[in-house]
């Protein structure tokens, strides 16, 4: 059994918690969070499945007395730069940190000098840092690079993930702008606070793997407008309103364009669908029909990454410098936190 530390017990936190106690992978021994809502409860008030007496607590300062953890999740932000405190903490102490911030997948892109620091301080430390999810850390980035382990040639790579976002956490459906009008989508693009995370990252991460050169790159945006009335998580969304996003991130190299991620995210979405087609030798065509549940795979990707990248060796990870992997079993798991 893992000796699990948590930290960020909004939706998706609750749910690897939840997933990890009924997949009988571990325990959860500390957890931390600094919302205000969470002061004097248990991890087991938020997951009442767990049963666990775990205090959620706001800072690290009860963490060297829990004795012995296998790894620490982080589940609190996008933005690499938010999580760098908790991440730098974790790394001093030498623990494996599975993160799901979407920028750590391929951090060198916005954060170069961070990236750096973080290898430095996990390999003086003997810690190992990932950070992994269905998109990025799988659909966009590592399942089209691994499909291409049977190619010969590779000439170009088209990824599509189109989710209808009816069935996904209220955090991703307001942050994909649904509900919105034009005008506010606008505002909240502009912000920074309006888009899918990690599709330059996923991008980044194919091209430096497939050995394609990037002299240029881009990312373009817009709303995916609402054809007919829908309900949401988030209320009512009249026809003609803002029901998603829809993103592309394109990469040239030798002046033709190599690498293209179609992103399309939205409530009431049709023909939902993840799709990887390289244009190679041979061609490849792989189509999930119904599209991958994001938020069970998101979980599931997190817990299942534990064991091999404590398998690793000590530094900064991407999900192509790890061990294969992929259902983790509490057995197997066991192992590996003995080894």
């Amino acid at each position: 059994m893992l000796r699990i530390v948590q930290v960020g017990l909004g939706p998706l936190g609750q749910r690897v918690v939840a997933d990890l106690h009924a997949r009988g992978l571990g325990e959860v021994v500390a957890a931390f969070d600094v919302a205000s809502e969470f002061e004097g409860h248990t991890v087991g008030d938020l997951v009442p499945s767990t049963g666990s007496r775990v205090p959620v607590a706001k800072g690290f300062a009860s963490l060297d007395s829990v004795g012995a953890v296998d790894a620490a999740l982080v589940t609190t932000s996008s933005d690499l730069g938010v999580c760098a405190r908790d991440l730098r903490e974790l790394l001093r102490r030498g623990h494996t940190v599975v993160s799901s911030c979407e920028e750590l997948c391929w951090p060198w892109l916005r954060h170069r000098a961070l990236a750096e620091e973080l290898d430095r301080l996990a390999k003086q430390h003997g810690g190992r840092l990932l950070g992994t999810g269905v998109n990025p850390g799988f659909l966009m980035d590592a399942f089209p690079l691994a499909a291409t382990a049977i190619s010969r040639t590779v000439r170009s790579v088209r990824v599509e993930r189109w989710q209808d976002a009816s069935i996904r956490r209220i955090p991703f459906q307001r942050k994909i702008g649904a509900g919105l009008d034009d005008r506010h989508f606008a505002e909240q693009v502009a912000a920074g606070t309006l888009r899918h995370v990690g599709l330059g990252e996923s991008l980044h991460l194919l091209a430096d793997r497939l050995g394609f050169a990037i002299e240029r790159w881009s990312e373009d945006l817009a709303p995916i407008h609402a054809t007919r009335d829908l309900d949401s998580s988030l209320g009512p969304i009249a026809r003609g309103r803002v029901a998603g996003v829809h993103q592309v991130g394109r990469a040239f190299s030798e002046g033709r364009e190599v690498l293209t991620l179609d992103f399309r995210a939205a409530v009431g979405l049709e023909h939902p669908h993840d799709r990887v087609v390289v244009d190679g030798e041979p061609p490849i065509d792989l189509v999930w029909k119904g599209g991958v549940p994001g938020d069970v795979a998101t979980s599931a990707i997190l817990l299942n990454a534990v064991g091999p990248l404590r398998a690793a060796t000590p530094g900064l990870h991407t999900m192509a410098t790890i061990p294969l992997f992929g259902c983790a079993r509490g057995r197997s798991l066991a192992a590996s936190a003995s080894s």
